[in-house]
């Protein structure tokens, strides 16, 4: 099963101007968007929070070049759902670089199977390694833009 970025990420998910100034903050305002979005319920918040801290334990999700792709599995979910955010100003979450990091890229995924989860993370990883790319929807103005960059690169690289 092919994954598209396009399928998972809904544009209400997008935030070009995340306000948070520390890991934690970030990790509880992508999943807001989430859950005003509608991908994920209200009452699946906390427990996908506790999921996101424990799998950063295991170590940063950030891989560098002021990206982080903060991921989990939780069995509540019913399908795969995906938050995307820009910090301006860039925050300290540990990257593997020691870098600050801009780009958010949120993976929620159900417990079951790990295929589709492991393709989602690739896709990202691949499409957030194109400096051009980078650069591109971190001056993107608005949720619409970012969807717009996101869907012609996933065009260019199924």
């Amino acid at each position: 099963m092919d994954i598209n970025i396009i399928d998972i990420l809904n544009k209400s998910a997008i935030s070009p101007d995340l306000k948070s100034c520390n890991k934690e903050e970030i990790l509880s305002e992508l999943v807001d968007l989430l859950v005003s979005s509608g991908s994920i319920k209200q009452s699946e918040k906390g427990d996908i929070i506790k999921r996101l801290k424990e799998r950063e334990v295991l170590g940063s999700t950030g891989i560098g070049k002021g990206v982080a792709i903060p991921h989990a599995k939780c069995p509540k979910v019913k399908k795969m759902a995906a938050a995307f955010g820009i910090a301006k100003n860039g925050i300290n979450f540990k990257s593997l670089d020691g870098e600050l990091t801009y780009i958010f890229f949120l993976l929620i995924a159900p417990g079951k199977t790990p295929g589709p989860h492991l393709k989602a993370l690739a896709k990202i990883s691949r499409l957030l390694d194109d400096k051009f790319v980078r650069d591109r929807v971190r001056t993107a103005k608005s949720a619409q833009d970012i969807l717009k960059i996101i869907r012609e690169e996933g065009q260019k690289n199924p």
